[in-house]
């Protein structure tokens, strides 16, 4: 078929790279001009494995091409809408001004019976309101594709996916059921489950999962909090919960906590939909889960003083890590470049090193130090901090780091390394969740390291079996 895919920026650089391999003619459009030739000549904007060989085998077979020009579009059948859906500047909604910024410029180049696809995730009530903008231009069907990719595995999750999503309604819903089917067919032959809905489903799945899985991801570090206040051990409580099919051992690892341009953005809009749908126990559910996820970098901070003797000011702390997660150069909302702030904030002289994500840094955070090199940035160092859990520094040697540094001081935020294998070589190491009392805030609880409004208010829980 022939494609076309409007944005290119993380979603649709994978998404065009993989339709392409799959087969199909595609054109990715995008208004940065930078963008498109650096796609065009088959080099990926942003570090993702795998993502350059599909670009650049696209490029060879000639059925990948990138334009700035929406014109480039006229003459496809099925077009993905891709633009991104930030956070507002000025709430905790969506902003959806690329979105129909995208729509409209696309409609003088709808040809009859073209189908349009949205895959950017958006609040309830978006595909209708596209819907309205494409009515009475050339028979024009609308359907919704959610993604559901992660950094770091895109180009698996576009090729091997767990789902494929259809929203899908009205007198439309065959037309648009019919071309994902033929646009999707090697992943259906393989088996890939489908399921057909109806907008509304289709808009609130995406954020749905990503607020479980953040659920997920604040629930352990709330016991890591417990587990540090009485003794007990984070990392052999979820590795017991994860063997019960019913939990699961996924994002069950207590840590620095979640970040990127996904989870953090979409359970603040899922929670500004709740507010707007009067469904205060989703409301109130996401607050949480944002708050303890916060709570936990500052909770890092105050360990990391505590490690150095009380007073963080003329330190030099070594942080390992800038990119929010691992296998990606992705800084938006980083809970390693937030921890590196505050340390900084209160007074430390910090260096961050990151095996791809350090020019990004860098340019976003001039007030920080930043190293290429891991020896480099170790020189001198009077406190080693492990902020995102990249194999090189999950395989650093203890002892040729002792012999770099000036004080062997280890925090491992996410648990990550071989502690034992680092105190034999010396090393006084704190992670979070084992043991390790963290002095307390006001506001805080001394007895659990909790925020005594979360220990009070009897109307907070967990969810039953």
């Amino acid at each position: 078929m022939k494609i076309s895919v409007i944005g290119c920026g993380y979603l649709g650089a994978v998404h065009a790279a993989t339709l392409a391999s799959m087969g199909h003619t595609v054109v990715g459009i995008d208004t940065d001009a930078a963008k498109v030739d650096h796609l065009s000549r088959g080099f990926a904007p942003f570090y993702e494995p795998g993502l350059e060989e599909l670009l650049k085998d696209g490029r060879q077979a000639g059925t990948l091409t990138f334009s700035t020009d929406m014109a480039a579009a006229a003459q496809c059948q099925v077009h993905f809408l891709c633009v991104g859906t930030p956070q507002s500047k000025t709430s905790d909604t969506a902003d959806l001004s690329y979105l129909v910024s995208a729509t409209e410029a696309l409609l003088p180049n709808l040809g009859p019976g073209a189908v349009v696809i949205g895959k950017s995730t958006v609040p309830v009530g978006t595909v209708n309101m596209i819907a309205a903008l494409l009515n009475g231009w050339a028979d024009v069907s609308v359907g919704w594709n959610p993604e559901f990719l992660r950094q770091g595995t895109a180009v698996k999750d576009s090729l091997v996916p767990d789902r494929l999503v259809y929203g899908a309604e009205g007198d439309s819903a065959a037309r648009v059921t019919e071309v994902l089917d033929a646009v999707y067919s090697p992943l259906l032959a393989a088996g890939v489950p489908r399921i057909v809905c109806n907008f509304a489903t289709a808009e609130l799945i995406k954020s749905a999962a990503n607020a479980f899985l953040a659920t997920k991801v604040s629930f352990i570090n709330a016991m890591a909090q417990l587990c540090d206040a009485s003794g007990a051990d984070v990392t052999q409580m979820s590795a017991a919960m994860g063997l019960d099919p019913r939990i699961g051992s996924r994002y069950l690892q207590a840590g620095l906590g979640f970040g990127g341009g996904c989870l953090p953005k979409d359970i603040r809009s899922f929670q500004s939909q709740a507010r707007a749908l009067s469904v205060p126990s989703v409301d109130e559910w996401m607050a949480l889960v944002d708050g303890i996820n916060k709570d936990q970098r500052s909770r890092s901070v105050l360990l990391a003083q505590s490690l150095v003797g009380g007073v963080l000011a003329g330190r030099r702390v070594t942080v390992l890590g800038a990119a929010f997660k691992p296998d990606t150069d992705d800084i938006r909302d980083s809970p390693a470049l937030d921890l590196a702030l505050q340390l900084a904030e209160s007074g430390a002289q910090v260096t961050v090193t990151d095996p791809k994500a350090i020019n990004n840094a860098w340019m976003r955070y001039p007030q920080l130090q930043f190293e290429n090199s891991v020896e480099a940035a170790l020189e001198g160092a009077e406190l080693v901090v492990l902020a995102t859990e990249w194999a090189q520094y999950r395989e650093l040697s203890p002892l040729v780091a002792a012999s770099l540094v000036s004080r062997q001081l280890l925090l491992d935020t996410r648990n990550a390394l071989d502690a034992d294998a680092w105190r034999r070589a010396g090393w006084t190491v704190r992670c979070l969740g084992i043991g390790a009392t963290v002095p307390a805030e006001p506001g805080v609880s001394s007895d659990l390291g909790l925020p005594a409004q979360l220990l009070s208010d009897s109307s907070v829980g967990l969810p039953g079996n």
